[in-house]
């Protein structure tokens, strides 16, 4: 028998992190499966010019689109060319960033293309950056 000045009935105080970490490892592996298949966009065929990259984050952007049918998206849904200019009015009025990034396809005609921005700051948006696609063999874009 073991003298009671000898038994250790202390609780442990520690925290066993194997199990915390081998929990954040398979979040970790899952979310990095997962977040690449969760980026979505319209389908637009960009013009392409030979310009340097600008950094552009991805964060909260709010980004028009007009595919090749001349269909208008914002951020992927749907908006129909009458409402563009209210919608767009409607979400900048609670940002404090009033920034705009365009993707437009190559084969839209240009008078549209020019509707479609007046309509854009006509909705107040103090920066439109139009987004385009690098030229790979490094010649002049487009041509």
């Amino acid at each position: 028998m073991i003298p009671d000045g000898d038994r250790d009935d202390r609780l442990m105080s520690d925290i066993n992190v194997t199990p915390f970490v081998d929990v954040m490892l398979v979040l970790l592996i899952i979310f990095m499966v997962t977040v690449p298949m969760m980026v979505h966009g319209v389908d637009v065929s960009l013009p392409e010019t030979s310009s340097a990259p600008v950094a552009v984050g991805t964060e909260d952007r709010l980004v028009v689109s007009v595919d090749r049918q001349g269909q208008i998206f914002i951020n992927d849904k749907k908006v129909e060319y009458r409402f563009l200019r209210d919608k767009l009015a409607a979400i900048l009025k609670y940002r404090k960033d009033r920034k705009v990034f365009l993707k437009g396809d190559k084969n839209n005609s240009y008078g549209f293309m020019m509707d479609v921005i007046s309509e854009i700051k006509a909705a107040g948006v103090d920066k439109l950056g139009m987004l385009t696609k690098p030229v790979k063999n490094g010649g002049k874009g487009g041509r």
